[in-house]
């Protein structure tokens, strides 16, 4: 039986692909420090709990496809808060933001055109590309140069007739860069100038470090027509499983197309929308704690770093990833042999082979993502297990 060209060449995600290998490990009775998945230990809000647990309908309906009132009340609360006004029917409920996104490349591109991608790239954005029948244009940006956008005339020069959307994740998620003002009005120029949208994945905006200027693409009233704002409860509030997001814009005729994806999905689960819902009730408190949690955290990988011979990196200014240059010629064959060949005392680490972040063949090779979502003991000693493991690799890869 014929299976789709396009199924085919999707990839594997580089974050899960090697949790066989993981499992295997665990089996053999090693102890695994995850430092490839963005799933953080902070506890959830109990308010997401309350919620749910207080739930007392006889039936379980669908719930509406745009989404329940309260959640809608919630984010648009949420983002006042931001200085972003949205309607009601400015806000569309998804399945996390993955769905989001998805539904935003689905709006916007027909099969073969192309967005535009600062990489390296969350990788699923190459996953939702391909299954939207839409091309991925990188463009290259370098650890050396924090992750920074080239030259405008480097950016434009990548646009053709194909070319629909710029889409950015702010902060980065795998490099931990954050966008200056600069460089966000750079986009915003490129956007106006070659009619182009852009698709804001702004799911970590409350990570921005060591007092750096934040502007989000929703606070820019020129471009308001063009900008999707892609948005997640999973990394701010610790709720991945609970799989809320939501995708935003003031073009009240885009997202009236929008609400046909959604009604074709029917809904979303309402016992998460109900729990999340509740998180507007979260005092700030909560995520000043987890904010100066994520800077220590930061830290003790990123100090530990600097003490590895030979390995490049630099300083993450947002989000919980770092993107490490490491001296070796596979990256993904040394993340196996950590799991398969290697432990210190019982213990060894999982992370992220970088290659799979990337569009552009031959990239990434040597690096890796670590997501700095473990509490600061067991980073300390995951560092010195990375450590201890990248001299012996060495050994044997010379």
């Amino acid at each position: 039986m014929r299976i789709s060209q396009r199924i085919q060449e999707m990839q594997l995600s580089p974050i899960r692909k090697l949790v066989p290998f993981a499992e295997a490990a665990k089996k053999e009775g090693k102890k695994v420090y995850h430092l490839n998945i963005g799933q953080p230990d902070i506890e959830t809000p109990k308010e997401f709990f309350d919620a749910v647990k207080n739930f007392d309908q006889k039936v379980l309906k669908y719930a509406f496809s745009q989404g329940i009132p309260e959640i809608i009340e919630s984010f648009r609360k949420y983002y006042d808060k931001w200085d972003i006004h949205y309607t009601e029917d400015q806000i569309r409920i998804t399945n996390g933001g993955s769905e989001a996104l998805t539904i935003a490349l689905t709006a916007v591109c027909d099969y073969g055109d192309n967005v535009l991608i600062p990489e390296p790239f969350y990788t699923n954005y190459n996953s939702f590309s391909k299954s939207t029948g839409v091309h991925c244009v990188p463009i290259t940006t370098k650890a050396e140069d924090g992750f920074k956008l080239p030259a405008k005339e480097t950016i434009v020069s990548l646009i053709n007739d194909k070319s629909r959307a710029i889409l950015l994740s702010n902060p980065g998620n795998p490099t931990g860069a954050v966008y200056s003002r600069d460089q966000i009005n750079m986009i915003r120029d490129i956007a106006i100038e070659n009619d182009l949208y852009i698709i804001a994945d702004e799911v970590y905006r409350e990570f921005v470090y060591d007092g750096l200027d934040y502007v989000s693409f929703g606070q820019i009233p020129e471009i308001e027509d063009r900008v999707i704002i892609i948005d997640s409860i999973s990394k701010r509030y610790s709720a991945c499983g609970a799989r809320i997001g939501c995708i935003c814009s003031k073009n009240d005729e885009l997202m009236a197309e929008v609400m046909k994806l959604c009604q074709g999905r029917l809904c979303v689960s309402t016992l998460d929308q109900v729990g999340a819902a509740a998180l507007c009730n979260v005092p700030d408190s909560y995520l000043t704690s987890v904010y100066d949690e994520y800077i220590k955290r930061r830290n003790v990988v990123y100090d530990a770093l600097k003490e590895i011979p030979d390995v490049i990196c630099e300083k993450p200014m947002g989000a919980f990833y770092i993107i490490v240059k490491l001296p070796i010629k596979n990256a993904e064959n040394f993340v196996k042999w950590m799991l398969t060949d290697f432990d210190l005392d019982g213990e060894t680490i999982m992370m992220a082979p970088a290659q799979g972040f990337y569009a552009t063949p031959g990239l990434g090779l040597d690096e890796v993502r670590l997501s700095y979502v473990l509490n600061v003991d067991d980073l300390k000693q995951a560092m010195i297990v990375l450590a201890k493991g990248l001299e012996e690799y060495r050994k044997i890869e010379k």
